[in-house]
């Protein structure tokens, strides 16, 4: 897509956001249409429904029946609904199992907001990256993600509430990552989408520069699964003002994850943590989807064990609550 196309498309959709951030309070796209940041309510920030890691260059709707994931998925969904959450935002992009019709299926069905995403995702050495991503410039990846965030996916009119990239762990961004991250910020800056990278024990530092050399702040940046990084990279993320995503819930990690929590209540920045597991999915290369991780540990362990530990109700409901409504707001930063 040609440079000018791809301004003109930023410039409106840009005012548009804008005449809305200045008119009403800020929202949230779910899968279902938006609503407003503050309805959104008790949340998981990081999850999967469906997953397919046979690679971009073979990956299909036709590898799984969607009745089979549905049936697989929604218990899982009730079951943390019944226990308070109210939203799930699905991680899975595009080329490695998003499907978004799905998922507004299992919104329905569940009572939940569930949220899905735009982007492209290159860790994995970009098993998961289409041959057009690697020709294409930012701002022609961006162009794609903004007539997303603008008309819908594809033709299911169902539009992304974020930007969900990924990056391998190496200690600086290639020239593909680098480009996939300064397609996200364009993104960012035309929609206010915020955007979620895959980053681990990678370049998360670095990335918030690309944001800042394309004018977007570090609060539009999620570090997604920062409790696999240095702590000494992840306070200084925390204290330039981006988002730590501390999705790997699970019970090898729960001394983990308290620990993140602990030190980030200590140094004042309690209010940039998100908590999540990460967990699911259905795959279709296994029999029956294989084995499907629930999603319940935060509801029936982790947060029990913050209480044990000296975290009010008031600082839960920052970190599952006001945490991820901030976070995600669509909102240019």
């Amino acid at each position: 897509m040609h440079r000018r196309t791809f301004l003109h498309l930023a410039a409106g959709l840009a005012a548009a956001t804008t005449a809305r951030s200045g008119d009403v309070a800020p929202v949230i796209q779910t899968v279902r249409g938006p609503i407003p940041a503050s309805a959104l309510g008790r949340t998981l920030p990081h999850e999967h429904v469906l997953v397919d890691f046979i690679g971009a260059g073979a990956i299909s709707p036709a590898r799984y029946e969607a009745d089979k994931v549905f049936a697989a998925a929604l218990p899982h969904l009730r079951r943390i609904q019944e226990l308070g959450a109210q939203a799930l935002f699905e991680a899975t992009p595009d080329f490695i199992g998003r499907d978004p019709r799905l998922l507004a299926r299992l919104s329905e069905a569940s009572g939940l907001h569930l949220v899905t995403n735009t982007g492209l995702y290159g860790a994995r050495q970009n098993a998961f990256i289409p041959a057009y991503a690697r020709r294409e410039t930012a701002a022609q990846l961006a162009a794609r993600w903004i007539i997303e965030a603008r008309d819908g996916i594809a033709a299911t009119g169902i539009r992304p509430g974020f930007i969900k990239s990924g990056v391998d762990g190496d200690p600086k961004l290639s020239a593909l990552h680098r480009t996939l991250i300064a397609a996200a910020a364009r993104t960012h800056a035309a929609t206010g989408l915020t955007i979620a990278v895959h980053t681990g024990r990678g370049p998360g530092l670095e990335a918030l520069d690309v944001l800042r050399e394309h004018g977007v702040g570090p609060a539009a940046f999620v570090w997604v699964h920062a409790q696999g990084a240095r702590d000494d990279e992840l306070f200084a993320a925390a204290d330039r003002g981006a988002w730590l995503s501390c999705d790997g819930l699970n019970r090898p990690t729960l001394t983990r994850h308290l620990t993140l929590c602990q030190e980030m209540k200590r140094r004042g920045h309690l209010g940039r943590v998100l908590l999540s597991h990460d967990a699911g999915w259905y795959d279709p290369a296994k029999p029956d989807g294989g084995p499907f991780r629930p999603y319940d540990l935060l509801f029936t362990t982790f947060l029990p064990l913050l209480r044990e530990n000296g975290f009010s109700e008031a600082e839960i409901d920052q970190l599952t609550i006001r945490n991820p409504a901030e976070a995600y707001a669509v909102r240019v930063r």
